[in-house]
């Protein structure tokens, strides 16, 4: 019985040998402090837009009898549910398809769960903005929660209470 022959250096039939790197494609990148404090600055300046035509319907309330007018007051009504629920509208879409609200839009960053998932609109209601909406309405200890809330991005892991409860992160989008 005779040996094999030896296998050359070289063999033409075996795998490539490149390295291979793998690429983390959906990196995700917490938001910087000033950009959430600048994301919540821009939604107050939105909800400051849909009020003033209400507020400049205010003169109109009182006629030179002192009685207010009816129509004034209605259109200022009007205006203001147009002008906020228009804000809710976009705002509600635009949480439910990215995670944004106008002002988080604006800066680019978006509300994620922690694992990098999609947050669903159900957990950014339910869980990250109604418990500290409703404790904020607790005398004495709501403004606590909403000072502690807002405290919170200084950790490490810049999560706010409402963060935590809900299990979410804000990042880069």
């Amino acid at each position: 019985m005779s040996t094999p022959p030896p296998l050359p250096a070289h063999n033409p039939y075996a795998a490539p040998l490149a390295p291979v790197e793998d690429i983390a494609g959906d990196e995700v990148v917490l938001a910087d402090r000033g950009s959430r404090l600048g994301a919540v600055l821009l939604d107050g300046v939105a909800v400051m837009i849909c009020v003033l035509p209400a507020l400049f319907a205010v003169p109109w309330l009182e006629r030179s009898g002192g009685s207010p007018n009816p129509v004034a007051v209605g259109a200022m009504w009007v205006l203001l549910v147009l002008g906020l629920g228009a804000l809710l509208a976009v705002n509600m879409v635009w949480l439910h398809r990215y995670g944004q609200t106008v002002g988080k839009r604006l800066l680019k960053i978006k509300v994620l769960r922690s694992d990098g998932s999609r947050c669903p609109l159900s957990r950014i209601m339910l869980a990250r903005w109604l418990p500290v909406t409703l404790l904020g309405y607790v005398p004495l200890v709501g403004p606590i929660v909403g000072l502690v809330d807002a405290l919170m991005i200084f950790r490490d892991d810049r999560r706010c209470l409402h963060d935590l409860i809900a299990d979410t992160i804000v990042v880069r989008a």
